[in-house]
């Protein structure tokens, strides 16, 4: 706890920050063309936090048009890979600078502890742009092995415009997942936050302009996802869009493409994870703690969750016991105190749908082996539901709340069996003390990321995305992400003796 400052210290600086309410466009505060707003909620408050600008279509073409003219002029795509890495190392020194400020703004706007902004979010944030800033002049260009009549390069080239449409549950996190390699590629970019959590995107912006970044180049446009993200997904002169959010959104961004430019598309979807523990796993204890970290973090408002615990009946018994004890320790409350690891659901909305899966479970008489309830009209309780089939709408369904579903299993065979009997593939963890079953088992999960023996997603240097309805397209983070920003051109040089003669024809 020594790294956090105390709660009252956390309010004081709420109530000092100064809210941004316009967008970032062409390195400028902008408002909406027409002059409407909509109102920024404190999730765990009620309490309005701004007036935000809201964008419509033609606010969208002055972005594309300022990102268009900043790419082409090349003053941050034509710029030599050491300048561009110095001015993204500049943004992280100030994001460090500014560390408080922007984890009240982060939990204010989204509800989430700020004990997860201070250690999770502001360094992930600055972990990640700089791993990518200093991946720009370490990427080589290949030539290819064409024989001596000829010298073939295949060199990679910015992709151009970027939108990038964000989700709430990371807002500053996945801000850093796009930027970081787009920027560092040499793109322009359109960002759209979610509605519900546009401040601090605005705010990296402002400072990414403070940093060095030339007007055009990092765009922040703010509006509802029918005016701005669709307008955003059919516009004709974005070259490329990367989305994180829910599988139906992303199917429209999809049709988006196919029915303008055939922009490319990445998406990073839901996920409805499974968590096995094999009848071998050793240190229940140990075991008990990832399960809980997997099923709570962030509310649960997390696409990779561990959210079906598939868990061999042999030990089941033990096991819960263990997860009930640490799940006491996630405790619920103000978001700015910093000893409170669970926040608010972010909007009304949401907390309504989770709500209806907490009367879902108590219908269909599942055993509630811990919470069940929720509080103030904001809170959902971490809640534990044991006696689920897999078949049952709990365990195909992205609750996308602190809710467990436990499923009982027999044997090796039908856990993984169990596991891969969801329309989702984004990540999975499995726990066993043989190392030949988790091998096997992480290879038979169709999952893009599988854990053994931990909750987690990797790190910034591996790849991150989905199989079937999580993903598609491409991948965050790693070398890979900054891959999917590029073009790859082929460059062919003909060095045969016919072609020296005929140019000195």
């Amino acid at each position: 706890m020594s790294d956090f400052l105390t709660t009252s210290q956390y309010k004081e600086i709420a109530k000092k920050l100064v809210l941004p309410s316009a967008c970032f466009i062409n390195g400028e505060s902008y408002q909406a063309k027409n002059g409407e707003t909509f109102t920024s909620i404190n999730p765990a408050t009620g309490d309005v936090l701004a007036k935000i600008a809201a964008c419509q279509s033609e606010d969208v073409d002055y972005a594309v048009a300022s990102a268009r003219k900043a790419f082409d002029s090349g003053v941050w795509s034509g710029l030599h890979p050491n300048e561009r890495k110095a001015i993204l190392l500049k943004l992280c020194d100030l994001v460090e600078q500014n560390q408080h400020e922007l984890a009240v703004m982060e939990s204010l706007d989204s509800g989430k502890p700020i004990c997860d902004c201070e250690s999770i979010d502001i360094p992930e944030f600055v972990h990640t742009v700089r791993w990518h800033a200093e991946l720009i002049d370490k990427i080589y260009d290949q030539t290819a092995p064409v024989g001596s009549g000829a010298m073939a390069m295949v060199v990679r080239e910015a992709v151009g415009v970027v939108g990038a449409v964000l989700p709430w549950n990371f807002p500053l996190l996945m801000l850093a997942w796009k930027i970081a390699p787009a920027l560092a590629a040499g793109c322009s970019m359109i960002i759209k936050p979610a509605k519900q959590t546009s401040l601090t995107a605005i705010r990296i912006a402002e400072l990414a302009s403070e940093a060095g970044m030339p007007n055009g180049v990092l765009n922040v446009i703010t509006g509802g996802g029918v005016a701005v993200g669709e307008a955003i997904g059919r516009h004709m002169d974005i070259d490329m869009v990367t989305f994180t959010g829910s599988t139906v959104t992303g199917r429209r961004f999809l049709q988006y493409s196919s029915e303008s430019n055939l922009k490319k598309v990445v998406l990073e979807l839901g996920g409805k994870n499974p968590c096995v523990v094999l009848d071998d796993a050793e240190d229940l204890d140990q075991v008990a703690q990832q399960v809980c970290a997997a099923a709570f973090w962030n509310m649960g408002e997390n696409c990779s969750a561990g959210s079906r615990l598939i868990v061999h009946e042999a030990i089941q018994d033990k096991l819960l016991e263990l997860v009930k004890k640490y799940s006491e320790n996630w405790r619920l409350g103000d978001p700015l105190n910093p000893e409170n690891n669970l926040g608010a659901m972010i909007d009304q909305g949401h907390f309504n749908k989770v709500s209806e899966y907490l009367e879902l479970g108590k219908q269909e008489g599942y055993q509630v082996v811990i919470g069940g309830n929720s509080r103030d009209g904001r809170f959902i309780e971490p809640t534990i539901f044991a006696g689920v089939k897999n078949s049952d709408r709990m365990a195909q369904e992205e609750i996308f709340g602190p809710i467990l579903s436990v499923i009982t299993v027999s044997s090796f065979e039908e856990a993984i069996e169990v596991a891969n009997d969801t329309e989702y593939g984004l990540a999975a963890s499995v726990f066993t003390a043989n190392a030949k079953r988790a091998i096997k088992a992480a290879r038979l999960i169709k999952a893009g990321t599988v854990t053994v023996n931990c909750f987690g997603e990797g790190d910034i240097s591996t790849p991150f995305g989905g199989y079937k309805l999580s993903g598609f397209g491409g991948r965050d983070n790693s070398i890979h992400a900054h891959d999917q920003y590029t073009e790859l051109k082929t460059i062919w040089i003909d060095l045969s003796d016919s072609a020296e003669d005929g140019a000195a024809d």
